[in-house]
């Protein structure tokens, strides 16, 4: 006996192959946060770091030189009144001076902000100068470079030139800058997917009809969702804070509780983000394509792999009032330059703004069902 056959289609559109292949087409086309992460967000990331690393046209370069003087009282310290600074060096080609006292440009050096400080110092008579530099920067090696020669093509030849006093400079290195960015997109993640999608999940599964017919209150079961995910977060950034000092060095150089204190304020902050923007999503596919949009811009710019500062200057006011922007700034200037809460009040002000607005927002909107 013979096995049956099915007849061969007559049509093209009615082949098998034709039919799976248009079914898988449709499928992929109907979930919108495949299409994103396929199509756009190549083309987003390809666009913004195109933006950041664009080419611009050949110029000088200018190296960035702080001018400091200070005069040494009868008592051998330190006086608060400057001597008196040669002004002929900012009329130099190619540099980019900041005038201040020795402890200002020491600072910047520190941050990166200069490349040397050239301290005018009276304990080295009316012509000493002493050049402060950070031996691991190249920026800093090529400004002691270009002031020696400087000073030796100058119409001073009285100005002999100490030598460099090398910094021991820490927090300089891009591992000192990629970790606390590594930390704010762990704090981003574990607030907006951790709690957000949670809250979505227990929507779809019916749970949250149920927990409303209990007493609960809203604030109970959004409170009881960002302590158990703030848990768990907090445990990740102490295994990754822990093996950044084993393994490359990294540490805490400002106060540790100050910092503890910003970590938990952005946490708290990006846990009520992910509150609001699930209290009232019901589906899967909307709550990833929602968390996407909110996410990808700070992603891009909030410098978390490089510097925020490579965008074009009219992006960075909207740049500089993201969440993610403000926290990164805050734990780099906590971790790295050694500075306190007190001088971060513009980054705590945006932080603890949208905490606040979002918390508002996520209680007056949110729905159970």
């Amino acid at each position: 006996m013979s096995e049956l056959k099915a007849p061969r289609p007559k049509k093209f559109s009615q082949h098998p192959i034709y039919q799976m292949v248009l079914t898988r087409l449709i499928e992929f086309i109907r979930k919108p946060q495949a299409v994103f992460w396929v199509y756009f967000f190549p083309l987003m990331m390809a666009f913004s770091l195109g933006i950041a690393f664009r080419e611009k046209p050949v110029q000088e370069i200018e190296t960035k030189v702080a001018l400091a003087s200070q005069r040494a009282d009868a008592t051998g310290g330190q006086s608060s009144s400057e001597a008196p600074m040669p002004g002929w060096i900012e009329g130099i080609k190619g540099f980019q001076v900041n005038k201040g006292t020795l402890e200002s440009g020491l600072d910047l050096l520190r941050r990166g902000r200069v490349d040397a400080v050239v301290e005018f110092a009276s304990d080295a008579g009316p012509a000493g100068v002493r050049i402060h530099t950070d031996p691991t920067r190249i920026e800093s090696n090529l400004a002691k470079a270009r002031l020696e020669a400087a000073f030796a093509k100058s119409q001073h030849p009285e100005l002999k030139p100490f030598p460099d006093v090398p910094l021991s400079l820490g927090g300089l290195r891009y591992i000192d800058f990629l970790i606390p960015g590594l930390l704010g997109i762990n704090l981003m993640g574990g607030g907006l997917w951790g709690v957000g999608y949670a809250l979505v999940d227990l929507r779809v599964r019916k749970l949250l009809k149920r927990f409303a017919a209990t007493p609960m209150k809203v604030s109970d079961l959004l409170t009881s969702l960002a302590i158990s995910r703030f848990i768990f977060t907090m445990g990740q950034l102490l295994v990754l804070v822990g093996v950044s000092w084993l393994t490359f060095g990294v540490t805490v150089r400002g106060n540790f509780f100050e910092f503890l204190f910003l970590v938990c304020l952005g946490g708290f902050c990006f846990l009520t983000i992910g509150l609001f923007v699930a209290c009232r999503v019901t589906t899967y596919e909307a709550v990833n394509g929602i968390m996407n949009l909110v996410m990808l811009p700070m992603y891009v710019f909030s410098g978390v792999f490089f510097s925020a500062e490579r965008f074009p200057e009219f992006m960075a006011p909207a740049i500089k009032i993201l969440p993610l922007t403000a926290l990164n700034d805050a734990l780099r200037a906590i971790m790295n330059e050694g500075r306190s809460l007190s001088s971060l009040g513009l980054e705590l002000g945006i932080l603890i703004f949208w905490t606040v607005l979002c918390l508002f927002l996520a209680i007056r909107f949110f729905k159970w069902r």
